[in-house]
């Protein structure tokens, strides 16, 4: 039997059935086989069927997005000596760490004796056959106004800037210089999330495929054969079904609610990367009603000199006792060397007080009291979002769930019974931002 009948042969074989089959050939054609990913891939991980434009795939994390976009790659360069492809990631470090030279990236799952040359000065890959892959950040782009392509593979769209609109200003301008070939692809990989971009990418695939899009969900469970089984019993275990959980790793788009005080998209617009110099810092907690409550909620934000406010940390604490969550608070002003804690009263009054302190808390602390329900304290607050000043120095996922859940008239509709961690980032933006004389002021370095 020649190897392309063996190669055959194995195709029609049940994917669990292979790896014992491979015994009948020799070590040679065992790694030649090796190499190719029609054997060895789910069938969610291959290229649809058919006449499309876009292929996103959106799934949970582990669920093999970065190996099949780099198998695609492949695929297309050794198919097409003309093949020019753009990588577009969310900044060129990404695109060489992850895309390019990661553990699922391009040169590693080219055989050896097939992979293109890399060439990180010119920000390109050249194949044998004269295909060739160029390197671009989402962050810039105009790099992205002006060179042609054939194919396109984006990865991790989610995670683009999408301040100013640029994560939406580099997909329409590589989707403008896609014009090359008889039949220009795009491929994305992405975890969900509810972003301006995949936001519009869903509303043109809903309203009738236009762009010729097809979408490929998946979970992580989906890739469970090459994942440790105590990463997957461990991660379900921490995460549960929780709104984290369910974007995260099943590969779910959790959608803004209507009417809601903050969303999805209001927060990447305010996204940073890193936060500048803070004139002033607090911690912002909402400690629990009781020692058998939700969270207690730990909220550090900060202030620059320009008024604007940036949030720097979430270390709320779950379910903790009256000494955890104290010492977790403790623990945040220290690490952060914050100018004030501001607290909570109504749960416990002096109780608050006399906990802290007994956690060594040596800041000022300041206990408020609330008046007014969570989401009216909440309504001055978003209007900071709204008015641009307020950042976001990161993802924090749990607090954003939160926020994206409070809504107007007192109603609470996000994730756990009580939005702990964002009353407490309202009480420290408050104290900020909303305080009588509370303009920043310079901080000893």
């Amino acid at each position: 039997m020649s190897c392309s009948a063996r190669l055959a042969w194995l195709m029609e074989m049940p994917t669990g059935e292979r790896r014992a089959a491979l015994a009948a050939f020799t070590p040679g054609e065992q790694d030649e086989l090796a190499t190719h990913w029609r054997l060895w891939a789910r069938a969610e991980q291959l290229p649809p069927k058919g006449d499309w434009s876009v292929w996103l795939v959106m799934a949970g994390r582990g669920f093999g997005k970065t190996r099949a976009g780099a198998e695609w790659v492949r695929g297309v360069a050794e198919a097409d000596p003309d093949a020019r492809i753009a990588l577009v990631g969310a900044s060129l470090a990404e695109v060489r760490a992850v895309m390019v030279e990661g553990e699922s990236g391009i040169l590693a799952v080219s055989p050896p004796g097939r992979r293109p040359d890399y060439e990180p000065s010119l920000r390109r890959l050249v194949w044998a056959n004269g295909a060739r892959a160029l390197l671009y950040s989402a962050g810039e782009p105009e790099a992205l106004r002006g060179p042609q392509h054939s194919h396109a593979w984006c990865d991790e769209i989610a995670k683009w800037d999408h301040a100013g609109g640029r994560a939406l200003a580099a997909w329409d301008n590589l989707l403008f210089g896609l014009r090359l070939g008889e039949r220009p692809r795009a491929m994305a990989t992405t975890t969900p999330r509810a972003v301006p971009l995949i936001a519009r990418l869903m509303r043109e695939q809903g309203g009738g495929g236009a762009c010729g899009m097809v979408i490929t969900r998946g979970r992580t469970e989906d890739n469970a054969a090459n994942l440790p089984a105590r990463y997957l019993r461990d991660i379900r275990r921490t995460f549960g079904r929780s709104l984290l959980a369910r974007q995260e790793l099943d590969g779910e788009l959790i959608a803004d609610r209507e009417g809601a005080l903050w969303t999805r998209g209001l927060i990447e617009g305010c996204r940073e990367a890193a936060a500048p110099a803070m004139a002033r810092i607090v911690v912002g907690v909402d400690p629990p009603a009781s020692a058998a409550g939700d969270a207690c909620g730990i909220v550090v934000v900060g202030i620059d000199q320009g008024g604007i406010a940036h949030v720097l940390a979430d270390a709320s604490a779950t379910k903790p006792s009256p000494e955890r969550w104290a010492r977790a608070a403790a623990g945040a002003a220290a690490a952060w060397r914050a100018d004030r804690v501001v607290a909570e009263a109504n749960q416990g009054g002096e109780m608050v007080a006399s906990v802290l302190r007994a956690a060594e808390l040596a800041l000022p602390l300041r206990l408020v009291h609330a008046s007014r329900g969570k989401v009216a304290r909440a309504e001055p607050v978003a209007a900071l979002y709204e008015a641009g000043r307020v950042r976001h120095a990161g993802v924090f996922a749990a607090l954003e769930d939160e926020m994206c859940g409070l809504m107007p008239g007192g109603a609470y509709e996000g994730p756990g019974r009580s939005p702990d961690r964002a009353d407490a980032l309202v009480w420290a933006l408050s104290e900020l931002m909303l305080g009588r004389s509370r303009g920043p002021r310079v901080r000893a370095t």
